[in-house]
């Protein structure tokens, strides 16, 4: 069995944008655990306080990751503040470590959102000095070849899918899951739950699949379908 490790910006940007994946890996028996480096607090409704918003928001992720048997992270850092830096990068590279992941999902590099951007610089650099022994740490260094780029409307520019996975299995599980996140379903600004299971309706159509959700890869590979992410 294999271990995803899902590292986002805020709680949600994981759950929704490959949660799919992660649903039906986990019914095959696969380690979930998700990661985010805010709680993604500042969106919060006009009836909670700011830190009110952000328990809430952690709760919702113990609550995701639970019913994929799994477990979540959230790093204490104020949302719209996530920084570039050796110390974030340090944090992120022993989180790798501790985990020992088999894949690690993140941010595409391009986006119109600065914590986004940062993840996915963050979470890069990251997962080479996890690999790498010469840079010691607590945890002995723990070598991923498999990183992805899950698709997000906010990290649209030059995503081009090259990775689809079959959802089918894990879907029903995802939707449910993934509905319980306050702002899913409730935000004003963007109809989340709507476009990401739209999505991946269109998504499965291209690929053959009934449901589907994809991913860019850091080479120029060949565009795979595949049943489980493991798999490419």
């Amino acid at each position: 069995m294999a271990t995803i490790l899902a590292i986002g910006a805020h709680i949600g940007d994981m759950e929704l944008t490959c949660g799919g994946v992660l649903a039906s890996q986990a019914l095959e028996g696969d380690t979930i655990i998700t990661a985010a480096m805010t709680a993604g607090e500042k969106g919060n409704p006009s009836s909670m306080t700011v830190e009110d918003y952000r328990r809430q928001k952690i709760r919702e992720a113990e609550q995701f990751a639970k019913a994929l048997g799994g477990r979540s992270v959230v790093f204490d850092i104020p949302d719209g503040l996530v920084q570039h830096n050796e110390e974030t990068v340090w944090k992120v590279r022993d989180l790798i470590r501790s985990c020992k992941p088999d894949v690690i999902i993140t941010h595409w590099r391009e986006s119109v959102h600065k914590d986004h951007a940062n993840t996915s610089k963050i979470v890069q650099e990251a997962r080479y000095f996890a690999g790498n022994a010469g840079f010691e740490s607590d945890f002995p260094a723990h070598p991923c070849t498999k990183l992805y780029f899950a698709e997000n409307w906010e990290d649209s520019r030059d995503f081009s899918p090259y990775m689809y996975i079959d959802i089918t299995k894990g879907y029903e599980l995802w939707k449910r899951e993934v509905a319980k996140h306050w702002f899913v379903t409730n935000s004003t600004d963007y109809r989340y739950l709507e476009y990401y299971d739209a999505l991946s309706i269109c998504r499965g159509c291209e690929s053959g699949f009934t449901r589907a959700q994809t991913f860019m890869v850091r080479e120029n590979q060949a565009k795979a379908v595949c049943k489980r992410i493991t798999e490419y």
